[in-house]
């Protein structure tokens, strides 16, 4: 038998052979003269009766445990274990070997051997979870001999492709490969040699593997592949799966101390020496070293009783766990966090909690432990403190890998089978990590207002205390929390216990009663906590007990929600008339399997339950958008099911009682104004019971409308519109982050009733006041009204004129929204309005421009809408007639003169468009130009009517516009590239082609308005170059003098041009540089020729030479540019 002695450094084992006498026979030992006086002789036969007692003892127990365990397979013709094999393999599962030999002096050698055999894992499952994740697809350890190199279950190229990939099945492939070779045992040691087959790129290679284990587990493994990685390779996976599937292969030797207990000291010195010539180049050193300790009286190694033995088995005090390498596990999280969600870390960290749930599942100690290497990464990462210090927020994946971490430990510490040292161990790191600075806060961005979690919400006159003074929620918070839960409560224990716990003469009806009225059993606690529990039971492998207790709080659910309608409606009774203030809470309910129920109805309703509930929106981003997330996620699990008429039955039933619910439910008729909106919720509800309960189902959808936190005042109301009553948060416009997602998922319940009321006129009244009511969103009434245009005017089938009345009305609500507001799709809004408009007929083109004044700006009345109306293609669409057609352009001749005596500056040229074919609307139009000339428009708007005058063929009206404009106008002495330069030059002409006293009258104007120089000499020589007036009105040709320069009105133009060449001269010279002189003399060229075109202009431009010469003589190299070109 092997004794063990102290742990020495380094050393796990110590198995303790005191000593030899040459007396007794191989297998015999004596004590030691330290330890006693006497020598003591234990033979085979008296070992082998205590063994056997010890099996008989164990026998019962073990043969049930073996037959509930399918070792004993019942039905099949074979023959049974024996004694010693059942409990052999009981032991193996339990005891720590050291305690075996504790027990009993000596352990025969045949019982050794079958609990040695029995040690090692026997099943695959475990293999499986510590070599590979999980893929999603089959589990690889369900059918590991079917897998081969080429196919995977999952099917399809890319999912084999990785499930090829995964050491797991890469180890089943190189075991039925035959690459497993020299596979040996020694006690509970085993290796062997696993051959890498070669590849492409890569030579054959053999690599050597070494598995230690204990009470079937692997608790250390070793390969000389040189394997980085969380998980075992492929090669320990095949050596494993060997074992397992091979026993009788494999060659069974006991602990090495047993095989060296029998040797006696030539053959332990023979044993010594040829262990070392052959690896002396590895263990001659130690060796040496050994063997120089052993000798001194006084070593430490000769403190110690006994020797270390790596193939003895694991002491008493060693934990019973399997193999996990800590170290890998921080570095890849540590990896994985480095990359901040990107390369796929963020599935990589999520298959890691993936791998701690299915660690917890089988019970396994390790998943705590992983758990608390993984967190430890996840506090150290030094994105934590730089996000707290800039203030900004983590990403929303990042946020989520956080409420996954912060889950799982609540799952940890609700373990209901974990001892107290253990929670208490965990509690303390839990408030370690909360305390830190860094840690993330439960609701993301802001302090949570949520309650204790074994409480409901406060109530009552300290709900609404100031939060200021509370600490912050972390991540931790909720499980920290759950530390003070336990399991001892005896009803909860029956409940999870048993499908029997009824209790059919039980009759107490108060709130807190343990059973319903049926006698199935209830469970009262905080329904975030309830579910707590469920979620670690099913965590910890204890899925019979998780849905016993899920369905204890589903009757208690549902329990309660039929006492609260009662208690809403008798509250009705008494308030009849009056408002009432209500306080508002978050609530549970429940119930057992009735005749016709199935856990999936079960699931549904309670679905249904806590998806109508009423709830306040939290503070905060992040818990807000968690909100719309959770909610989407629960709809998208609903809408998998497929509804039968049982489940459309649980439908109508609570959607009828969430509408008769009052401020329990969301869809109730009292609300808390920032009560979370159901808008998603009912569009799933309105869909599912359309075809079944149409009457309900509008009912539904209609209710949850309401979007009262837009609202600007909470509006006194009267029991005869419930959902009006007042809340009694005060009147304030909360931080509703959400707030454009919640309005869109309300604009598609809208567009879903729209859709499904098609053909319906008072369903169709009804949305549509919903709609003008509740929305209050331009850009979605115009998104509901386009959706409504599209339906009703399908191509398969005709215009639905009633439909197209809704859209026409959303649209005409989204033009008075946006009348005085700026949005950058106004345009397109008043271009589709008309669009509409015309698809009903002229009635309703008619009404629109009739009241523009409430819908369009004057410039969208005349430029789009009148416009439109007036185009051919309108009337070809409408199939006007003639009266039709000249009541329409009548409409909008009207709409033209009133937009122009509004805004004439924006209106007058497009009413002068409109009003052609009148004659009084069109002199109607120009007076208006007219009198809004002097005084609100534009040189600019008054050439471009003017233009369009002499367009028409009114010269006459054109001049005076333009007359009116160029007095508007102020063109300087460097504005030479104006752009009312060519509207200048234009109106010079028509002044010209008029006649000589319409340029002599308009000349002045021009003098006065314009000083640029060069614009004056291009004016004067256009006036010289041909006789004014050519062609005059009505085709009367004047005399063919050209007019003088020594004359008014050109004299007056020319003595200006030339001044204005002086005056700019002077100016530019102020501020000259040398790279402009070359530009500079070219000007003084043209001054020249507009000089010379008085009769004494040379002289002038002498003297004006002269001048400047004499002013700026200090610009030499100007004024020597100046004498050669000018003289």
């Amino acid at each position: 038998m092997a004794e063990r002695g102290h742990l020495p450094p380094l050393t796990k084992h110590l198995c303790c052979r005191p000593g030899y006498g040459s007396g007794c026979r191989p297998g015999q030992r004596v004590a030691s003269t330290g330890l006693s006086s006497g020598a003591l002789c234990v033979g085979s036969s008296s070992a082998a009766a205590a063994a056997a007692a010890a099996a008989a003892a164990a026998a019962a127990t073990a043969a049930a445990a073996a037959a509930a365990l399918g070792l004993l397979p019942l039905g099949k013709t074979q023959s049974p274990d024996s004694l010693l094999d059942i409990a052999a393999r009981k032991v193996a599962e339990k005891w720590p070997f050291q305690r075996v030999e504790e027990r009993f002096e000596r352990i025969p050698e045949p019982v050794q051997r079958r609990i040695v055999y029995w040690s090692f894992p026997r099943s695959e499952k475990e293999i499986c979870m510590y070599s590979s994740f999980n893929t999603g697809a089959e589990d690889p350890a369900i059918t590991p001999r079917v897998a081969t190199a080429g196919t995977a279950p999952g099917g399809g190229a890319d999912t084999a492709a990785a499930e090829n990939r995964l050491p797991f099945r890469r180890g089943i492939a190189l075991l039925d490969g035959g690459f497993v070779d020299n596979v040996l045992q020694v006690g509970f040691y085993l290796s062997g040699t696993v051959m890498e087959p070669a590849v492409q790129s890569e030579p054959e290679t053999v690599c050597s593997v070494a598995i230690s284990f204990d009470r079937c587990k692997i608790t250390s493994v070793t390969c000389s592949c040189g394997n980085k990685d969380i998980f075992y390779c492929a090669h320990v996976v095949a050596l494993s799966l060997y074992r397992i599937r091979k026993p009788d292969q494999v060659k069974l030797h006991l602990p090495i101390s047993e095989t060296l207990f029998q040797m006696n000291r030539d053959q332990l010195q023979k044993f010594v020496q040829y262990l070392i010539t052959a690896h002396h180049t590895e263990v001659l050193p130690t060796a040496q070293k050994l063997a120089d300790e052993i000798l001194s009286q006084n070593s430490e190694i000769n403190q110690v009783h006994g020797a270390p033995d790596p193939t003895a088995g694991a002491s008493i005090d060693d934990e019973n766990c399997w193999h996990l390498d800590e170290e890998q596990v921080q570095e890849q999280v540590k990896l994985f966090l480095s990359h901040g969600g990107y390369q796929g870390s963020g599935k990589q960290l999520n298959l890691l909690f993936s791998k701690v749930r299915e660690m917890l599942k089988m019970r396994d100690s390790n998943g705590a432990r992983m758990l608390m290497l993984i967190t430890e990464q996840f506090m150290a990462d030094p994105r934590l403190s730089h996000w707290r210090q800039q203030g900004n927020a983590m990403t929303d994946k990042y946020r989520q890998l956080w409420d996954e971490l912060g889950a799982l430990w609540m799952c940890i510490v609700l373990n209901p089978h974990c001892k107290l040292e253990q929670k208490a161990s965990w509690l303390k790191q839990l408030k370690k990590w909360n305390s830190v600075d860094v840690c993330p806060w439960e609701d993301g961005n802001h302090g949570n207002e949520l309650s204790n979690l074994t409480n409901a919400l406060p109530q009552g006159a300290n709900a609404n205390q100031d939060s200021s003074n509370r600490h912050h929620r972390t991540v931790f918070t909720r499980a920290i929390e759950a530390c003070n839960l336990h399991w001892q409560d005896s009803h909860l224990q029956h409940i999870i216990s048993g499908d029997l716990y009824i209790n059919c003469c039980y009759h107490d009806n108060n709130e807190n009663s343990l059973f319903d009225s049926q006698g199935w059993p209830l469970w009262h606690e905080h329904v975030p906590t309830a579910c707590a529990r469920v979620d670690a039971l099913r965590s910890h492998g204890y899925p019979r007990e998780a849905l016993r207790l899920a369905i204890a709080i589903v009757n208690t659910l549902r329990r309660q929600q039929q006492k609260q309608l009662e208690m809403f409606q008798a509250q009705k009774k008494e308030n009849v008339g009056q408002c009432k203030s209500l306080e508002y809470q978050h609530l549970p309910a429940h119930k057992f399997l009735e005749e016709g129920e199935s856990y999936l109805t079960l699931a549904v309703e309670v679905v249904l339950i806590g998806l109508g509930q009423q709830r306040i929106m939290p503070d905060g981003l992040y818990a807000q958008e968690k909100v719309c997330r959770n909610e989407e996620q629960l709809i998208s699990k609903l809408q998998e099911i497929e509804l039968d008429d049982t489940l459309v039955k649980i439908f109508r039933k609570q959607a009828a009682f969430l509408l008769e619910a009052g401020p329990y439910s969301g869809l109730g008729e009292v609300i808390h104004r920032e009560s979370v909106p159901m808008h998603t919720f009912a569009k799933y509800l309105f869909t599912s019971l359309l075809h079944h309960d149409a009457e309900l189902a509008y009912k539904t959808a209609l209710r949850a409308m309401r979007l009262l936190v837009l609202e600007s005042t909470a509006p006194s109301g009267d029991m005869s519109h419930p959902h009006h009553i007042a809340s009694i948060v005060p009147n304030r416009y909360p931080h509703w982050f959400t707030l454009s997602h919640i309005e869109s998922q309300q604009c598609e319940l809208a567009s879903t009733m729209l859709t499904a009321a098609k053909g319906d006129v008072r369903r169709l009244e009804t949305v549509l006041e919903s709609i003008q009511k509740n929305i209050h969103s331009s850009s979605h009434i115009f998104k509901l009204a386009q959706d409504a245009f599209k339906i009703a005017t399908l191509m398969d089938s005709l215009p639905d004129i009633t439909l197209l009345k809704v859209s026409l009305e959303l649209g005409l609500q989204v033009m008075r929204m946006t009348l005085s507001t700026l949005n950058w799709r106004r345009r397109e809004m008043v271009r589709w309005l008309v669009t509409c408009a015309t698809e009903i007929g002229v009635y309703a083109l008619d009404s629109i421009m009739q009241n523009w004044f409430t819908l369009f700006t004057p410039t969208e009345a005349t430029s789009i809408v009148a416009t439109t109306v007036m185009s051919n293609s309108t009337i070809i669409h409408l199939h006007l007639d003639c009266h039709q057609q000249e009541k329409l352009a009548s409409s909008a001749r009207t709409l033209a003169l009133q937009c122009a005596m509004k805004d004439p500056q924006n209106c007058a040229l497009s009413a002068l468009t409109l009003c052609e074919k009148d004659h009084i609307a069109f002199e109607t139009a120009y007076q208006i130009v007219l009198d809004a000339a002097t005084t609100s428009m534009s040189y600019s708007q008054l050439f471009t009517i003017a233009r369009y005058m002499e367009h028409r063929g009114y010269p006459m009206r054109a001049y005076k516009l333009a007359t009116l404009a160029i007095t508007h106008l102020n063109l300087s002495y460097n504005q030479d590239t104006h752009p009312a330069i060519n509207d200048v030059l234009w109106a010079c002409a028509l002044s010209h082609s008029l006649g000589k006293n319409e340029l002599a009258a308009i000349i002045p104007l021009m003098v006065k308005s314009v000083k640029c120089a060069t614009v004056l000499s291009d004016i004067l020589r256009r006036c010289t170059l041909t006789t004014p007036g050519m062609v005059g009105l009505h085709g009367r040709r004047n005399s063919g003098k050209i007019m003088s320069l020594d004359k008014a009105p050109l004299r007056q133009l020319l003595d200006a041009t030339i001044g204005a060449y002086i005056n700019t001269t002077h100016s530019r010279l102020t501020h000259i540089s040398p790279r402009h002189y070359s530009e500079f003399i070219e000007f003084l060229s043209k001054a020249r020729e507009t000089f010379l075109m008085a009769h004494d202009g040379h002289i002038q431009f002498a003297q004006f030479i002269d001048n400047l010469k004499q002013i700026y003589k200090g610009k030499k190299k100007l004024m020597m540019l100046v004498r050669e070109r000018f003289g």
